[in-house]
């Protein structure tokens, strides 16, 4: 099995950070972040989000080795801060038949960041439970507003039982990394997390019921359940 495959159809392609001081200008991070981002292959390819332009170049190049000649069919932009979506206009340009995969507010936001050409014929918008089939494959779409911008989305694949979370779940941190990731997941929450509480307490409680036997945040992951779990308590505690 390639190092980077997660599952017999899914991949990450994402890359870590190490020569990062601060993320977000303010928060300390000595043992950097992870940039996440997946692809998964089925009768349709789809690619989960970009990442940031300071490695763009080792994106690009995984984003190549894995899919292996195949045209992406879609790019899910779960979130449009740069971290998550600086090379959205570079992914449009390499595969102009590429459809985006958005909701309302995402087609909102994305033309006060990018120049896509044609994106009026190229956006698919999804809603609240939306769900598009990929083959074997079936994604899922759960709004996530203020998880921290107003656009953000998560994404739950049906037949693997993975959540693609977005900002939700995440933790500081490069993949690699061996620390203790539940105080990293903490420092997150508190420092990221918090002060948008509400929300997010309400997409815990929105996916708490799905039988997900992965999460994968698209920012500063670890790959467990129980980071979940631990969100899931820190969110009650408050």
């Amino acid at each position: 099995m390639p190092k980077n495959q997660i599952t017999e159809n899914i991949f990450y392609i994402g890359a870590d950070d190490k020569d990062i001081d601060l993320f977000e200008s303010q928060y300390k991070v000595p043992n950097g972040i992870s940039y996440n981002s997946y692809i998964i292959k089925d009768e349709k390819t789809v690619i989960m989000d970009t990442i940031d332009k300071r490695k763009t170049k080792e994106w690009l190049q995984n984003l190549e080795n894995t899919l292996e000649g195949k045209i992406p069919d879609y790019l899910v932009i779960s979130h449009l801060e740069p971290d998550h979506a600086y090379n959205i206009e570079v992914l449009t340009q390499k595969y102009p038949q590429m459809k985006l995969i958005g909701n309302d507010k995402t087609f909102a936001f994305l033309p006060q960041f990018f120049e896509i050409l044609d994106l009026d014929n190229r956006k698919i918008v999804v809603k609240e439970g939306d769900e598009i089939c990929l083959g074997t494959h079936t994604l899922q779409f759960f709004m996530a507003p203020m998880v921290h911008w107003p656009e953000v989305m998560v994404t739950y694949e049906k037949t693997e039982k993975i959540l693609f979370s977005a900002d939700g779940f995440g933790k500081f941190g490069s993949l690699d990394i061996d620390e203790n990731w539940e105080d990293e997941a903490r420092r997150y929450y508190i420092n990221i997390v918090r002060k948008i509480w509400c929300t997010s307490s309400n997409v815990v409680k929105k996916i708490r019921d799905i039988r997900c036997k992965n999460n994968l945040p698209i920012a500063w992951s670890n790959f467990e359940r129980k980071l979940r779990i631990l969100y899931w308590k820190i969110c009650y505690l408050e």
